[in-house]
């Protein structure tokens, strides 16, 4: 089991490189020491049903990529993205129907018009699902100032989702490399400390929400629960 836990860690680093590793809870219960965190009562959830908390395009928890988060109307429904590479992959795979984008103000924690947004993309700061970090601000000024301190360059909305845009194939198939080996682990897990269902995903997020409600791993979190995750919305 040690063996199992140790390649968790180490993937999980691969598969979300350029984020950074969280250290608490992933649930968003403790204080993180990530940039994008923030506490659960901080953050605001925008869309509903069971698995509000996680990203529905990779089922990341949405507290603790906080600083990343971006929401859009898809069809009839608002979902909430860990990240923009998150929305811009499901905007594509739904060509681009996607509406009424937001993000996160990184100064207010507020949601804000993303098309009016001051982006500072390339900063030190770790991104999200992205090698290359962006970060949004309802005032250039305070997005200047933040390129001043970390680096990076501002940008708005339109150049920002170009650059984003760019890289999503080659950071896609990144990140499916590695989270099918996190899955390989994640099963692994699921056949050693939990009990079974029948059940079918159709997401990371959907079958992270139903292990936590049914506890049918125990009080199973962060990695371990996202590989579990990952695994069952797969299988």
């Amino acid at each position: 089991m040690k063996k199992i836990i140790t390649g968790i860690l180490v993937l999980s680093t691969l598969v979300f490189a350029g984020m950074g590793e969280p250290k608490g809870d992933s649930q968003g219960n403790k204080q993180m020491e990530m940039f994008q965190s923030v506490d659960m009562n901080k953050a605001t959830i925008m869309q509903g049903g069971k698995a509000k908390m996680f990203c529905p395009s990779c089922g990341m928890n949405l507290p603790m990529f906080y600083k990343t988060n971006h929401a859009a109307s898809n069809g009839d429904h608002v979902e909430q993205y860990c990240s923009l590479h998150c929305l811009a992959e499901t905007n594509m795979k739904n060509n681009g129907s996607l509406k009424n984008i937001v993000v996160v103000d990184v100064k207010s924690l507020e949601f804000i018009d993303a098309r009016t947004a001051s982006y500072v993309v390339g900063s030190s700061k770790k991104g999200t699902m992205t090698m290359k970090s962006k970060y949004a601000f309802a005032k250039k000024k305070d997005a200047e100032k933040f390129a001043e301190k970390f680096g990076g360059k501002v940008e708005n909305f339109e150049n920002t989702y170009k650059i984003a845009s760019k890289s999503l194939k080659k950071e896609m198939k990144m990140i499916a490399e590695k989270q099918a080996m996190m899955a390989k682990k994640g099963e692994m897990m699921y056949n050693k400390m939990c009990k079974k269902t029948d059940l079918k995903f159709n997401s990371t997020a959907e079958a992270k929400a139903f292990v936590m409600s049914s506890k049918i791993c125990g009080d199973m979190k962060g990695k371990k629960l996202q590989a579990v995750g990952i695994y069952l919305g797969r299988r």
